[in-house]
């Protein structure tokens, strides 16, 4: 009876943790690295993979304050791969991703003299970006599923 408890918890269950680089050019738009996965417990299937990256774009101070996600890329793969107690599987993948340049950003790379004002206006409002890997796995017969997040910074 406690084994099916955790079984749909997930717990002791398949753990994810995702290999990526810490930095990763935006000009190539891919990110590669390994989905890296381990069970505690017996017969676990992998249904799905669902990987994407993720912009979070922050903007003003206080209560004014505003923060937008938008996605950048996506990937989902349709998986049936069966993971055994202390197996560890390895799955390589390749998130490819738009980026997209703010008009802000446009006017920072190509007017050498506009530069400093626009970094000036982008400190004053509070302006930034931070950018995420994210990986949600669905593993059969369990209702909360293993994800991981990592940052990682476009250079």
């Amino acid at each position: 009876m406690f084994g099916k408890v955790k079984k749909i918890l997930g717990i002791e269950g398949v753990k994810l943790e995702l290999i990526i680089p810490e930095k990763v050019n935006k000009e190539t738009g891919i990110v590669t690295g390994v989905m890296k996965f381990t069970s505690l417990s017996d017969d676990n299937k992998i249904e799905s993979i669902h990987l994407k990256i993720v912009e979070k774009y922050t903007r003003g101070r206080g209560n004014s304050k505003l923060i937008n996600e938008y996605v950048m890329g996506e990937l989902v793969m349709r998986e049936n791969i069966g993971i055994s107690k202390n197996d560890i599987v390895e799955i390589p993948f390749q998130l490819e991703f738009t980026y997209a340049k703010s008009e802000m950003d446009r006017l920072q790379d190509n007017n050498f003299f506009t530069s400093g004002l626009v970094k000036l206006a982008k400190k004053l409002r509070g302006v930034h970006s931070e950018f995420s890997v994210r990986a949600e796995v669905s593993i059969k017969g369990t209702t909360l599923n293993p994800f991981d997040v990592k940052p990682v910074q476009l250079i």
